[in-house]
């Protein structure tokens, strides 16, 4: 690899997408520092966006928003929120391309592609150690590096299941998370029965493994035939709607579990605790990227769950790529998070595509 000159980034500057208040977004530049001598620039490519927490953070429902979390008490508290407009570090979904490196740096090379996170930015300065471990699979479209991180929630969502083969596995929400749960729970043993409102995403629940699909404007999912009544034998949720979780505890079997993953909001409306739930011994199980299980913890990192997502694509084992329905030019990152807000139905994993051109 060559050194990194001076030269190479006196003057230049990048990029950034700024939420400077709700629903309202703008490109910022910012300077680029010099590469240390083991450090390397990565240029972006793609960046996703999330339709849970991020549009959460666009449409100011987010409660760190309103509130503090206080991580020794591990509580919501009030006071000075952490995050706070222009919210300046956000996006987990990126991927990029190396195009300086540090005179030190052995283990990189300028061209390789490299997925992680590091927000909605046009370029990314890490250390060679994090970018080597990182590097993308050579037959993989470039794209794929974009599901690291949420193929890596989907699949915490999985494990926190606890599938076992044959069972029935019914998924709430047939989102880019959805979608992504509903390829693991088949690669894991279970039946999936799909379950949404909007039948382009429950036809392509059947492309992604799905054995069966409910519309839930047409059917009520607790009634299900397929499990002879008996009702699934874990529900997942992931909906981030309350009247999607209660019709998830409907459909559940007695003494079974409704894993929870959604990112709801606000206040609980249309949650009848005191029915299905208290009668028939549900189990509800939050399911959230910050740990694992307690059984599997001391052998699921979050690292590991990144790794496997990633070595999954590269195996062919897990199509996530079939899963972007719209690409923006990064600087029409307005039009890309407005149209998740506003016509979501019309949209899966929505994605910004950084290069020249950008004007200020």
């Amino acid at each position: 690899p060559r050194a990194t000159k001076p030269s190479e980034a006196a003057n230049r500057m990048g990029y950034a997408i700024v939420l400077t208040a709700p629903k309202q977004i703008e490109l910022r530049e910012y300077a680029e520092p010099e590469l240390g001598a083991h450090q390397v620039r990565i240029e972006t490519l793609y960046s996703g966006i999330s339709a849970g927490t991020e549009l959460a953070s666009y449409r100011g429902t987010n409660p760190y928003l309103t509130k503090r979390w206080d991580a020794e008490k591990r509580l919501f508290v009030e006071g000075a929120s952490a995050l706070t407009y222009p919210v300046t570090t956000w996006g987990y979904e990126q991927v990029g391309r190396v195009v300086n490196v540090g005179n030190a740096v052995t283990r990189v090379h300028i061209g390789d592609r490299i997925w992680g996170t590091w927000g909605h930015k046009s370029t990314h300065v890490a250390e060679q150690d994090w970018a080597a471990a990182r590097v993308l699979a050579a037959a993989l479209d470039t794209r794929a590096g974009i599901f690291s991180h949420v193929g890596a929630i989907a699949l915490n969502v999985v494990l926190d299941a606890d599938i076992h083969v044959g069972e029935d596995v019914a998924v709430f929400g047939q989102g880019v998370m959805g979608l992504t749960v509903t390829q693991l729970a088949r690669l894991n043993g279970g039946t999936v029965i799909a379950v949404d409102t909007i039948p382009t995403r429950l036809a392509l629940a059947q492309e992604c493994g799905a054995s069966f699909t409910i519309n839930a404007r047409d059917q009520d999912a607790a009634h299900m035939t397929i499990t002879k009544q008996r009702g699934a034998d874990v529900s997942i949720e992931m909906t981030g709607a309350y009247s999607g979780l209660h019709a998830a505890i409907r459909a559940t079997a007695y003494n079974s579990r409704v894993v929870v993953a959604g990112f709801f909001q606000g206040e609980a409306k249309g949650l009848y605790l005191g029915e299905e739930f208290h009668h028939n011994r549900i189990q509800l199980i939050s399911s959230q990227i910050s740990g694992s299980a307690p059984r599997l913890a001391h052998r699921w990192d979050r690292w590991r769950l990144n790794q496997t997502v990633m070595q999954l694509q590269a195996q062919g084992k897990l199509d996530l790529t079939r899963l972007i329905s719209h690409t923006f030019p990064a600087h029409r990152a307005a039009d890309a998070f407005q149209l998740l807000d506003e016509s979501a139905a019309n949209a899966l994993q929505v994605v910004l595509a950084f290069g020249e051109g950008v004007q200020f």
